[in-house]
């Protein structure tokens, strides 16, 4: 029987929905807690053997259909000499670029220190169990350029940020032209190392209004995508918070949607190209509930499935820190009980 995860994502009829989470490979595994016990986060990101070892992790301790590579968006700037400090409570920029003049003339991009990230791919590969779908991924560029400009996300909604794309619009289209070509570059190479399907995050979508975002920052998603699909892989795309401007999403932009927890898949599935396939969208919030609270919203996609057919299960943003892991296991335990005859009930590992 062929890898659900990998027949939707080709468009293909699937037995059941797949089923990956958005931040998987981290700090709600136990194996996790302990490779952390003895080794920085930059460490095992930046370490091939690591870096596979927890990106492989899920697979075997929640029984996911895919394994998702175990980095950060912010790579990239780390390979603009963007300063980018990577401590124990996330990356931190000690000189964000809103407060610098002419900050596109700072970046100079050095593809070199993204080999780390290659190294590490060729490990999964050679280690993975044979048919285990490898995801890439990058973060769009509104994303990345969130960070670089704000420093941290220290006050809602990156002001300062958002501030430089409408008081400094050129030089915002010269930032996101240099990131662009860089996620370019970055994407390739992955799948020139094996991925098997390459997923754009763009976490902050939905932080600018939709007529900016539609003039700046999506031609430069197309762009990635247009890249990728170039080498014959097809593109996940996650733009977070979108909102009414979820019908912006058309085939040209990616192959499925990733959807968060404020649109329903129903409301997704109307407005969107019947070409384009759909991933999401549980509340990761919800994983903090009880059993019965859980199995009340599973019931929801258990419609949804039997209405619409298969899709990728996944939350609408990533695994929180300190989600219970049985509950996150059981989730993925139940979704694979689905079938074109029989959906089991839920039940907490």
């Amino acid at each position: 029987m062929t890898n659900p995860f990998l027949d939707i994502v080709q468009g293909k009829q699937a037995h059941r929905p797949a089923v990956w989470f958005m931040r998987q490979a981290g700090r709600v595994l136990p194996r996790y807690q302990q490779l952390r016990q003895n080794h920085s986060f930059l460490e095992l990101m930046t370490q091939p053997d690591l870096a596979a070892k927890v990106t492989l992790l899920p697979i075997d301790d929640l029984g996911v259909d895919a394994a998702i590579l175990f980095s950060d968006i912010l790579v990239i700037p780390m390979a603009m000499q963007s300063n980018v400090e990577w401590t124990d409570k996330g990356p931190v920029f000690p000189t964000p670029l809103a407060f610098v003049k002419n900050p596109s003339t700072l970046l100079k991009p050095q593809p070199e220190k993204l080999e780390f990230v290659y190294r590490a791919i060729d490990h999964i590969i050679e280690t993975r169990t044979p048919g285990t779908p490898l995801i890439g991924f990058c973060g769009a560029p509104l994303t990345t350029l969130c960070y670089m400009l704000q420093g941290l996300n220290s006050h809602a909604g990156f002001p300062d940020a958002i501030k430089f794309f409408y008081t400094q619009p050129e030089e915002s289209r010269k930032l996101v032209d240099a990131i662009t070509e860089l996620c370019i570059h970055y994407a390739r190479q992955q799948v020139r190392h094996g991925i098997d399907v390459f997923q754009i995050f763009d976490t902050h979508a939905g932080l600018v209004p939709t007529e900016l975002y539609t003039e700046l920052f999506l031609p430069a998603v197309k762009r990635i995508t247009e890249a990728v699909r170039s080498m014959e892989c097809r593109v996940i795309f996650f733009p977070k918070g979108i909102g009414t401007g979820l019908p912006l999403i058309t085939p040209e932009v990616c192959d499925i949607v990733s959807i968060d927890w404020q649109t329903s898949l129903k409301t997704a599935r109307q407005q969107l190209h019947p070409s384009i396939g759909l991933q999401g969208n549980l509340d990761p919030r919800l994983l903090y509930a009880d059993s019965e609270t859980i199995q009340a919203s599973l019931d929801t996609y258990k419609r949804f499935f039997e209405q619409h057919g298969a899709w990728i299960f996944n939350l609408g943003h990533g695994v929180l820190a300190d989600t219970p892991f049985e509950n996150l296991k059981a989730v993925a335990t139940w979704v694979k009980t689905f079938s074109t005859s029989q959906i089991t009930e839920y039940t907490k590992l």
